[in-house]
């Protein structure tokens, strides 16, 4: 096997982010805010939300998708990379979780770009194809239950461009993809969607091994 993929320790990892990371002040908060949750764990890393607001400034993006809201990180990082004549469509099912988010867009001055939908995705989704034309988004992010992770992407697939971007969460899933002692549901829901991908010939693909796991599917024409 040739040079693969730099392990990071603590110590390399955070030299990375003192070296790169450009986080505001009010993203810093609402990530530390979210880290006292008993769920927050479900928020992504700051480097990824960096990571995903130039793949917007890079792509042109105008229109966003994300499924799984959680407390808004990664509504902010991506809406807040939009145009200003920008919109992203955001999903979710916690009106608890989604209140600190709305705080926050308002905060950042960016909830007029963000339109969210409290309703199970899959509903929203399948309205969405109704409402809008075939092919309307720039951009989606993917990152809800695992169970549904196939369904979410093919919906996905038929709303976003050709030439769009999708983005998947979780997909290492903290490494247990990879452990054969682990059969979890959700950990093998996550293999048989990475394979999924893998052979899915309407996408080109690259798996990023950042955060916990990020696979790029762009769209062909």
């Amino acid at each position: 096997m040739g040079k693969k993929t730099l392990d990071l320790n603590d110590r390399l990892y955070e030299y990375m982010l003192s070296v790169s990371l450009r986080e505001t002040a009010l993203q810093k908060t609402l990530r530390e805010e979210t880290d006292r949750l008993s769920m927050g764990m479900m928020q992504i890393s700051s480097d990824q939300g960096q990571f995903m607001a130039m793949l917007i400034r890079l792509t042109g993006a105008k229109r966003a998708l994300e499924i799984g809201t959680f407390t808004g990180y990664s509504t902010l990082a991506v809406a807040a990379a939009l145009p200003e004549d920008g919109h992203l469509v955001a999903c979710d099912i916690s009106e608890e979780w989604t209140a600190i988010a709305q705080h926050y867009w308002r905060e950042a001055g960016i909830s007029h770009k963000i339109d969210l939908r409290l309703a199970p995705a899959l509903t929203t989704l399948a309205g969405l194809k109704i409402e809008s034309d075939a092919d309307y988004f720039d951009f989606a992010f993917i990152d809800a239950d695992k169970l549904n992770q196939l369904a979410y992407y093919e919906h996905s697939l038929r709303l976003v461009k050709p030439g769009g971007l999708i983005a998947i969460d979780n997909v290492l899933w903290g490494g247990s993809v990879a452990d054969p002692v682990n059969q979890s549901e959700d950990t093998q829901a996550i293999r048989d969607f990475n394979k999924f991908v893998h052979q899915d010939q309407r996408v080109e693909i690259t798996l990023v091994p950042i955060g916990d796991g990020l696979t790029l599917a762009w769209k062909k024409s």
